[in-house]
């Protein structure tokens, strides 16, 4: 369950970013269209991502119950920490990309 969360969270770094606002502010400047379109088309991948493992991990019922949850939480964080530790962000979205797929190829 933990790359479901890891995995939604990196997916909600990828939609933060696809913003413009969030983009100059994060990374300080501006970005091109394309690099937006990636962005967003990444962060919409990542949370498939994360829908499939949580599926595959629970069944529908309660995988998409769990899938909430831990996006919830992880959405929780991107709220309460952009204004205040942006870089800690994404650092954090960094580190969910690494260890995303390595816990999700862990048997168990």
């Amino acid at each position: 369950m933990l790359a479901v969360a890891l995995f939604g969270f990196a997916g909600f770094a990828g939609l933060c970013l696809c913003m413009e606002k969030h983009y100059k502010e994060l990374l300080g400047r501006a970005p091109t269209a394309g690099r937006l379109r990636t962005l967003q088309i990444g962060g919409w991948s990542l949370l498939l991502v994360a829908l499939w493992l949580a599926v595959d991990h629970s069944g529908w019922a309660m995988g998409l119950v769990e899938l909430v949850a831990v996006l919830m939480a992880g959405v929780t964080l991107w709220v309460f920490l952009l204004p205040y530790q942006p870089r800690l962000l994404l650092g954090l979205a960094a580190l969910s990309l690494v260890l995303g797929p390595v816990l999700a190829l862990l048997p168990g």
